[in-house]
């Protein structure tokens, strides 16, 4: 679970401006988001996940 209080962000205003830019969000991407910004992750696990998913991708 992650604390309301350190992750407050309007994801649906943000999904809509990435939508804008042709950028998906996923619920993954927002989960994501909120373990970084609980320090449940670090930014280098978050661009490890980024590099895997395009390299499947490919």
């Amino acid at each position: 679970m992650y604390m309301e209080k350190k992750f407050y962000y309007d994801i649906d205003n943000i999904k809509q401006d990435l939508a804008m830019e042709n950028m998906v969000v996923t619920d993954e991407h927002v989960e994501n988001l909120k373990r970084y910004a609980n320090n449940e992750i670090s930014m280098d696990d978050i661009m490890e996940q980024i590099r895997k998913d395009a390299m499947e991708r490919n």
